[in-house]
This record gives structure tokens, sequence and C-alpha cells, in this order.
């Protein structure tokens, strides 16, 4: 018996989210602890999951305040490190006129997480491996991102991935394509969003960009999230669709992927990744498209993700 379910290397930030602006007129930022891979985390923990992360943060106040709150949502820290020389890394998030965000980053202590700092018997200690891409646009945090997740892969976990691309972060869109498709070979799960899908393949239709990733990768469970057109998961033969929750406006969309993965992971750490049926199938995807959907009902990420009981009464007016 491993005594995690799941962990994850690397990657943890401080969003600065704007918020408005002050009495002078300049912008006010809000300071939210997150990285996508930790926020898949704090849903899993939410839903009840033992989880642990194994990164790197400043040895700031920033730094104390991101292991303050991996904390407090119950992610084990004991393979935190606080780098004395780097600062924690900065996102500073913008909202778009047409909703989407723009993202500006300051690099700091997580990409300079080595692999001497990765904790091997953790790694043979976790159901499942977490990772995303943030974390591969550069070195050392690259070369450290695929020693962990093939280690991992050797020691039986399951890898799930998410590609989350930012473009800010790299050199070259180019290199960006081929470290995500090393992720994708990599992975028993891939998460993967329509603008990413489609650039990654060229492919407008999801069906057919779907093909071109399973010509060349072996994936058992591939979701592609579609914004206000829901969800599709794609398992053996089977191709299943849900809804979203049209009538919920958004607030903010950080995290929202990041808890749709840590839904959809759940399901998948609860009912294994065998045999599943079109039923199971769908039940994921509404389950994780309604986890996303209250996510975007507040500001932040990893402190506000739903616990299982809201996400049930979101779902029960539709049973």
């Amino acid at each position: 018996m491993r005594t995690f379910d799941c962990v994850t290397v690397s990657d943890s930030l401080i969003d600065l989210v704007r918020i408005g602006n002050s009495e002078q007129g300049n912008p006010v930022y809000e300071a939210n602890p997150g990285g996508a891979p930790v926020n898949v985390l704090a849903m899993l923990s939410r839903l009840g999951h033992k989880t642990a992360f194994n990164g790197k943060v400043g040895d700031d106040a920033f730094g104390r305040q991101i292991v303050s709150a991996l904390n407090e949502m119950s992610i084990d820290t004991a393979n935190v490190i606080f780098d004395k020389e780097h600062h924690t890394t900065l996102a500073l998030v913008a909202k778009l006129p047409n909703g989407d965000r723009d993202f500006s980053f300051i690099f700091g202590a997580d990409k300079f997480f080595v692999k001497e700092d990765v904790n091997d018997k953790l790694l043979s200690d976790t159901r499942a491996l977490h990772f995303c891409t943030i974390s591969m646009a550069q070195n050392p945090s690259r070369e450290t991102t695929r020693y962990a997740v093939e280690l991992a892969k050797k020691l039986d976990a399951l890898i799930s991935f998410d590609p989350n691309l930012r473009p800010p972060l790299w050199n070259s869109l180019d290199e960006a394509k081929v470290e995500i498709g090393w992720g994708i070979s990599q992975c028993d799960i891939l998460k993967i969003s329509d603008n990413e899908i489609e650039w990654f393949t060229g492919e407008k239709d999801f069906d057919k960009a779907v093909e071109i990733i399973r010509e060349k990768y072996n994936i058992p469970l591939i979701c592609v999230t579609m914004g206000k057109a829901g969800s599709r998961a794609y398992y053996a033969d089977k191709i299943v669709s849900a809804e979203t929750f049209l009538s919920y406006k958004p607030v903010e969309t950080t995290g929202a992927g990041d808890c749709f993965c840590g839904c959809m992971l759940h399901y998948v750490l609860e009912r294994g990744l065998d045999s599943l049926s079109e039923k199971q199938l769908y039940e994921m995807l509404r389950f994780a498209n309604a986890g996303a959907t209250l996510v975007t009902q507040k500001k932040g990420a990893l402190r506000v993700m739903p616990t299982k009981a809201e996400i049930e009464g979101l779902l029960t007016p539709m049973s």
C-alpha cells in the first residue's frame, strides 16, 4: 500500500492577480499562492486524497505563504526546499476584455529545482504523479521534471499530464511543442484544452485531433476541455461529451482547468483506469465540469477549490 495518492514536483508560484486600481489609478494585485500542479493537489486533498509536493520556493515571505497554504490544504510539504539564493516565482495575471487571461512571469526558485532535490522514495510511495510543462520551459527544472516523471513511471505510478501552455514562458513555441510532445508520450491520462490541442495538432475538429495524437501515443484516457462547450473524454473506442453550466457566469477562470484535472484524477483514483463505461465517463466529466464551474465563482485558485458536498450540490438539480 502506497502512502500518497498523488504527488507533483517543481511548480509552485504566487499568482499576482489584478483586482482593480488604487485611488491613484495604479493597478492593485492580490497575491494568491498556486501553480497548476499544486492546484490539482489542492483539489484532490479537498476530495480526501493524500497528496505531497516536492519542490522549491524562495526563502522569503511569498515562499512561506505558499508552504502555509499547502499545509492549510493538507498537502504534505516535508519535501519543499527553501532556496536562499532565488526568490519565489511570480506570475502577474491580468484579465483581458474577452475574458481570457494575460500572464507575465518573473522566474525564481522553482526553476532551480535540480535532480538532487527530488525525493526518489516519495515517488516510490505514490499511486500517481501529475505534472505540467511550466517547469519544463527552461533548465535545470526541465531535466529534473523529466527525471521525476521517468522514475515515477518505472515505479508503476499512474502518470497524469496537463500541458498548461503559457507562451510567454518559452523561447519559442516550437520548443514548447517538443516538450509537450514528450509529456504526452509519458502519460496515462492527458487533460488538454481546446486551444492547446488545436495548436498541437493543427486540427480544429477535436475527434480528428485526438486521432492524430493516438496515432503516435498510446494514452488510455484523454480529456479535452472546451470552455462553454463542456468537455469530452476519449477512452478505448468511446467518445463521451458532457455539458457545462452555462447559467453560471465566471468571476475569474484561474484554476478552473486545474480543478477539472483534480476531479478527473479523483474519479480514476477511486475506480481505476480499466473498463470504464460510457456512464462512468459521463459521471466523471459532469463532476469535473461542476468543480471547475464552482472555482470560477471565486477569486483565487488553490484555497478556493470546492468540497465534494459543494460539487454534488451543484449536480443534484440535474439528476
